[in-house]
C-alpha cells in the first residue's frame, strides 16, 4: 500500500473503515466519472449517447478479464440476487431434481432456490458450518445424479471461508451439475478463473470489493450453461440488433448478452470502469498478497485479546474477511456500537464481528482496532 493509493480514499482521512465487505467507498477516480457523464446528459442531453455504450463495452471487457471469461459470456443486471434468480427461473425442472448448497449462504444465494423448491418439488439439500469452514467432503457427498445445481459462495460472508471452487466444481461436473458461485465477496481481491475453476454461473455486484458504487449487479454464463438456462426476462435490448425496432424475429444476442433487458444505469457503470481501472492497475494478485498480509497480522494482534477467531486462517480457505467473537459477553452489535463511536467500522453478522479491509487499509489502522476492541 502506498500513500498514493490511500490517497484516492477520503474516507481514510475521516474513519477506520473495514466494512468493505458490505459496502466499499468509492475511490476519487470513480466518483468523478460518475459526475462527468452524469454531467454531460446535464449540458449534452442524448448526444453523446452511443459513447455511453462505448464505456459499458469496455467496463464488460474488464469485468471479463477479472472472471477469465469473454465479454459476450457477462451480462450486466441489477445486483447479485437478479442474477441468481433469472438462472433459477430459467432451468427446466422436474420433480425429484436436487441443488446443493450451504445451509450459511448469504440470501440471496436461497432464496431463487427455495422458490423452485416451493414450485417444482426440488430439493434443496444443505451441508452444515463446521468451526467456521464447510467440509467439503460432507457437502460433495449431498451431489447425486439428479443434482441440477450446486451453488456456493467463493467466499462465505459470514466466516470468510473461501471455497476450494476447482474441487467442487470438478465434483459438480462429475455429475453433470451446473456450478454456480457467488462472486460478490472474491472478485476483486482474489484471483478468479471461471474456465480453470469449473464455474458455469457467476453472479455478484460492484459495490463491494470492486470499489464501485452500488447498483451494478453481472451475471456470467459459460458455454454449457447457456445451452440450459433461458434467459425468462428479456427486453429492447436482448436481440443482436436493438435500433432494427421493427424486427421482431432476430432472436436473443449471443452468449449471455439476452439478459441485458433494456436502458441501463449509465453513470454508474462509467465509475465502474474506473474501479475496475484501478483493480487491473495495482494487479488482483498483488491485492490478494497485501490482504493476506493485513489479516495475518490482525489475527496475531487478536492472539493477545479475549477473541476468538472464527474464520480459518488455513492456507488455501483464509482470506480478506476476519471473523471474531468476544470470549465473554459481550455481543457482536454492542462492539459494533461501540467501536462506531470511536470512527471504525466493522459489522455485526450472525453472532459475530466482521473486519473486512482493503488495499488501502493499514497495519497502523489494525493496531487503531486492537486498542479499541474492550
Amino acid at each position: 500500500m502506498t500513500p498514493e493509493i490511500r490517497a484516492l480514499f477520503p474516507v481514510s482521512e475521516r474513519l477506520i473503515y473495514f466494512n468493505h465487505a458490505a459496502i466499499s467507498p468509492p475511490p476519487i477516480p470513480t466518483i468523478r466519472a460518475v459526475e462527468a457523464q452524469l454531467r454531460d446528459v446535464h449540458e449534452n442531453g442524448s448526444l453523446n449517447f452511443r459513447s455511453w455504450l462505448a464505456v459499458k463495452e469496455e467496463a464488460r471487457k474488464l469485468l471479463a478479464s477479472l472472471l477469465g471469461a469473454r465479454p459476450e459470456q457477462i451480462a450486466f443486471v441489477r445486483n447479485t440476487s437478479d442474477a441468481l434468480s433469472t438462472v433459477a427461473n430459467g432451468l427446466s425442472w422436474r420433480a425429484g431434481d436436487n441443488i446443493v448448497t450451504f445451509s450459511r449462504e448469504f440470501p440471496s444465494n436461497i432464496y431463487p432456490w427455495l422458490r423452485v423448491r416451493d414450485a417444482f418439488g426440488v430439493k434443496v439439500r444443505m451441508c452444515e458450518e463446521r468451526d467456521g469452514r464447510i467440509e467439503l467432503s460432507e457437502l460433495e457427498a449431498l451431489i447425486d445424479d439428479r443434482t441440477r445445481i450446486v451453488a456456493i459462495s467463493h467466499v462465505q460472508y459470514a466466516s470468510g471461508f473461501r471455497t476450494d471452487l476447482t474441487r467442487l466444481g470438478q465434483a459438480a461436473r462429475r455429475h453433470d451439475a451446473l456450478f454456480v458461485v457467488d462472486t460478490i465477496q472474491a472478485l476483486g481481491v482474489v484471483p478468479t478463473d471461471v474456465e480453470a475453476e469449473f464455474i458455469d454461473v457467476a453472479a455478484g455486484a460492484s459495490h463491494k470489493w470492486l470499489l464501485a458504487p452500488e447498483g451494478v449487479g453481472y451475471l456470467y454464463l459459460s458455454d454449457r450453461a447457456r445451452k440450459r438456462i433461458q434467459p425468462t426476462l428479456v427486453g429492447w435490448t436482448s436481440v443482436p440488433d436493438p435500433d432494427d425496432y421493427l424486427n421482431f424475429e432476430q432472436g436473443w444476442n449471443r452468449g449471455t448478452l439476452a439478459w441485458e433487458t433494456g436502458t441501463g444505469p449509465a453513470a454508474l457503470l462509467h465509475g465502474f470502469k474506473a474501479s475496475l481501472e484501478l483493480l487491473h492497475q495495482h494487479g488482483v494478485q498483488n491485492i490478494a498478497n497485501y490482504l493476506e498480509d493485513l489479516t495475518d497480522y490482525l489475527c496475531e494482534r487478536l492472539a493477545g485479546k479475549n477473541y476468538e477467531v472464527l474464520s480459518s486462517r488455513a492456507k488455501g480457505e483464509k482470506s480478506a474477511i476476519v471473523c471474531i467473537r468476544h470470549r465473554g459477553d459481550l455481543s457482536a452489535m454492542a462492539l459494533y456500537h461501540r467501536l462506531n463511536t470511536r470512527k471504525i467500522v466493522i459489522a455485526p453478522r450472525v453472532d459475530r464481528l466482521r473486519i473486512a479491509p482493503h488495499f488501502y487499509n493499514t497495519t497502523n489502522e489494525v493496531d487503531q482496532l486492537i486498542e479499541a476492541l474492550p
